[in-house]
């Protein structure tokens, strides 16, 4: 696939991800050119004004998301700056979107990150559960 047509891609992926994001109350935007900014920038933050998410996004075709180590620092550097919850979100050709938790993903030996369709499904949440989890733990 030709570098532009995977670009393309993931740019329609991350704006289906934005307007989920607004039907359910969230402001969201996409940060354009996010994977070559020499500072941390997710490819989307959303916000209701309570609720900060900073999302990593990738879509495959394949069964496999591979993330480098660089991704996973700038998204925990800027999440954390910024007050955002950090994510990593996934879609596997035609399916939904899966939100990963940080802290479950598993780095490779060359210090890189993968993760498989079936641990995505098995172990990932859905956008609405995201929500709601986050929503309730405010409100302790």
């Amino acid at each position: 696939m030709a570098v532009k047509d995977k670009y393309g891609k993931g740019a329609r992926a991350e704006r289906e991800l934005i307007g989920m994001l607004w039907e359910r109350g969230f402001a969201a935007l996409r940060a354009a050119g996010s994977g070559v900014s020499r500072r941390p920038c997710p490819d989307v933050v959303a916000s209701d004004g309570k609720t900060t998410f900073a999302f990593e996004c990738k879509s495959v075709a394949g069964d496999y998301v591979h993330l480098s180590y660089e991704e996973i620092v700038k998204l925990i550097t800027f999440s954390q700056t910024f007050g955002a919850k950090p994510w990593i979100a996934v879609k596997f050709g035609g399916s939904d979107w899966i939100f990963l938790d940080m802290a479950k993903i598993q780095m490779t030996k060359g210090e890189n990150f993968k993760i498989s369709k079936s641990f995505a499904y098995d172990d990932g949440k859905r956008l609405d559960e995201i929500i709601a989890m986050n929503r309730e733990s405010s409100n302790l």
